[in-house]
């Protein structure tokens, strides 16, 4: 799928000024309109690496704008540090032009509270189902 040439295993597995790579999930309500959008993680990865090599909107305090399938849909992901990468929220764009200013800041909000969040935190979001780990670091997909 992807060649050794390809910038990908240098920006997905580049690690933050921490020395960790940044982990990417969805979360449970982002899963559930995903599906119903047919957009799997397979798409969602690729368009990390987009994001990572900054070819999203960056709508500024950590939140970002991605056109996802086929240019249908865009989704909002926070990221903080780049510790964390997490799909939220996703619409069609039939439905709606664009966020508004006011979800604009609570996405702001929501992405300052995952910048504090700690493993153990995440750990238990994980477990519970909150949050689901895609685009896993752990197994090159090249």
């Amino acid at each position: 799928m992807f060649s050794h040439n390809s910038t990908w295993c240098y920006t997905i597995f580049m690690p933050s000024p921490t020395g960790r790579s940044g982990r990417v999930f969805k979360t449970r309500w982002f899963s559930r309109a995903a599906r119903k959008a047919h957009i799997a993680d397979d798409e969602l990865c690729q368009a990390m690496r987009q994001v990572m090599l900054g070819q999203a909107d960056n709508l500024s305090g950590g939140v970002f704008k991605k056109r996802l399938g086929r240019n249908l849909y865009r989704s909002i992901i926070l990221a903080k540090a780049a510790r964390y990468w997490v799909f939220v929220y996703l619409f069609a764009k039939q439905d709606r032009d664009n966020i508004d200013n006011q979800e604009l800041a609570a996405f702001r909000d929501l992405a300052d509270l995952y910048a504090r969040k700690t493993g153990p935190h995440i750990a238990r979001e994980i477990e519970s189902g909150e949050l689901t780990e895609i685009c896993n670091a752990q197994e090159p997909q090249i």
